[in-house]
């Protein structure tokens, strides 16, 4: 787009919108309102360039808008009105936060001549959002939205990518001015310099048994493949952290596993016998270092390269013994083709870590279940496109997607690490509407499904076909495995009585089926895909088998074992 002149008038609602256009958004996610009518106007002279998308909800909106940052490494453009709608919305920033995923929330606001009265919806957005963006602002005069759009879409993808919110004061939008449009934005990244890859390069050298773990946001299809070049020529074993499974293909040689909720007990008893951990991308938080006891604070027993785009983020918990600003482009880009010569040394340890991951994956229940989905996944997997998108709520349900189901790119997996329930359905219809071809794959509960499932009247009014797969085993699983830990026998708030999960899904427009035996899943499976609409799937599991790894009878005799030996 060819820039303005000064001498061009328009609304504030028009020049935020052609700013959108110019930073390259091409849609956004939203519920409309009356406090940001000026853009919702704007957008009506722009649909041949800008797809408007609502979603029905402001949480969903806000979660298909922190996935569209996920899948392009692009800001997500999500829109809400004041108030309630920004409130509904906050899950979404807070997922974006902790999964360092660009994302910009636009938030109708009142108008500036009522602030401070506690008008209607009033809320100050910078106090509200600012713990848990990274940036939270208000635009107050009309010719500057260029600059803090501009300004917005770098802050987003910037260094350790994440969330910033903007509120937009409705009488602000309606003013009209006259103002240049910003330069398309770049965002800024730290390169690894040369003095780096010689530091980095020589701790490797010199290990016995090194291990990669590989995580965060920033990965393209073309920096995973880098890293993985480098891992395989050099025979060195590649973990990611939670939910980051697709950095590098499972079956590749070199992948061990990851640390996450679903971690494998040989993947931790391997990590506490390496010698050098080399953490490109990750923070090295709770989930990856099970609540911190996997590593030692703040000086671990391994020798530990952490390497993050973000300075600030090194040596926050873990001190190590050489830290790299640097972003996981830059880093992949620069070991693809280093030969440290040290594969043949390092081809047991590799092969080992690798040979215990599949053995993992491949590992029987125990027990005899009417439906086990470890079963039946494993029926499944290998018909799977390569470019699948398994988008995952929270609960233990997606134990049996992580344990059992294979990633790597083109496909992607899709999941807040901040542990956010109702996220995997909207997050699905996102990447279906993205690329209608794709199959788009949602795990969710039946705790999850209840607190969003709405968005699939959003997938049918647009055109998305995600398949939704519900583990309905009438509890909180989480919750419930962890009540049974420490208070066995005493059931308190976990239990739900569900409705019936088929008649609501097809009231909402999708192909929908109920699925209790193991033999019956993969038949349904194949009904859903050619529905050619979004689709369904009840899976009637029995709450015995309340994860991969354990039962409640388990969880119980364990701790009562417990107790008497206390």
């Amino acid at each position: 787009m060819t820039q303005t002149t000064q001498t061009k008038s328009r609304t504030g609602g028009q020049v935020l919108v052609d700013q959108l256009l110019i930073h390259g958004a091409d849609r956004a996610y939203c519920v409309p309102g009356e406090s940001y009518l000026e853009v919702l106007d704007a957008l009506h002279d722009v649909q041949d360039r800008f797809t408007l998308i609502n979603a029905r909800h402001e949480a969903g909106a806000a979660n298909m808008a922190e996935t569209h940052g996920k899948l392009t490494g692009q800001p997500g453009i999500c829109m809400v009105t004041r108030g309630p709608g920004a409130c509904h919305a906050a899950i979404g920033v807070h997922i974006a936060q902790q999964d360092s995923t660009p994302m910009i929330l636009l938030v109708g606001q009142i108008a500036r001549d009522t602030t401070d009265r506690e008008a209607f919806q009033e809320v100050d957005y910078r106090a509200m959002f600012g713990p848990i963006a990274k940036w939270a602002t208000q635009i107050d005069d009309a010719r500057r939205i260029p600059e803090y759009m501009a300004r917005a879409f770098r802050v987003a993808t910037s260094g350790r990518p994440g969330p910033v919110v903007i509120s937009l004061p409705e009488d602000m939008l309606t003013d009209v001015v006259q103002v240049a449009d910003a330069r398309p934005y770049a965002a800024t990244h730290a390169d690894l310099s040369d003095s780096s890859l010689k530091a980095l390069k020589a701790e490797l050298a010199g290990a016995e048994r090194p291990l990669l773990l590989l995580g965060g946001s920033g990965w393209s299809d073309e920096t995973a493949a880098n890293i993985t070049r480098f891992a395989e020529a050099n025979n060195i074993p590649v973990t990611t952290s939670f939910r980051r499974q697709d950095i590098v293909n499972n079956l590749s040689p070199v992948f061990a596993g990851d640390f996450g909720t679903s971690t494998a007990p040989s993947l931790y008893a391997h990590q506490r016998e390496a010698d050098l951990l080399v953490v490109i991308g990750a923070r090295l938080g709770e989930m990856t270092t099970k609540t911190y006891t996997t590593i030692s604070s703040p000086n671990p027993a391994v020798r530990l390269v952490h390497v993050y785009p973000d300075a600030d983020e090194i040596g926050r918990v873990y001190s190590p013994d050489l830290g790299l600003a640097a972003a996981p482009a830059s880093v992949a880009a620069a070991l693809a083709d280093v030969d440290l010569g040290r594969a043949d040394a390092w081809g047991g340890w590799c092969e080992k870590l690798h040979n215990d991951y599949l053995t993992d994956s491949e590992a029987p229940n125990g027990g005899d279940w009417e439906l086990d989905m470890g079963v039946a996944l494993s029926q499944i997997r290998d018909s799977l496109p390569d470019d699948i998108v398994v988008t995952l709520d929270a609960g233990n349900h997606t134990g049996w997607a992580q344990r059992f189901l294979r990633f790597g790119r083109p496909g992607r997996i899709i999941g807040s690490t901040c542990g956010a329930m109702g996220y995997s359905v909207p997050a699905a219809v996102a990447a279906s509407l993205e690329n209608p071809d794709r199959l788009a794959l949602s795990f969710v509960g039946d705790g999850g499904f209840m607190m969003s499932g709405n968005e699939l009247a959003t997938a049918a009014q647009y055109g998305g076909c995600p398949i939704v797969l519900v583990f309905n085993n009438g509890v909180y699983g989480t919750i419930r495995m962890h009540q049974e830990r420490d208070h066995p026998e005493r059931v308190s708030g976990t239990t739900l009585k569900n409705q019936d999960f088929v008649k609501m899904a097809e009231g909402l427009g999708a192909h929908a089926e109920r699925v209790t035996k193991t033999a019956d899943f993969a038949d349904a499976f194949a009904r859903a895909r050619a529905a050619g609409r979004p689709a369904v799937i009840e899976l009637v599991t029995n709450p015995e088998q309340i994860s991969t790894r354990t039962t409640i009878t388990k969880l119980r005799d364990a701790a009562k074992q417990k107790a008497t030996a206390g």
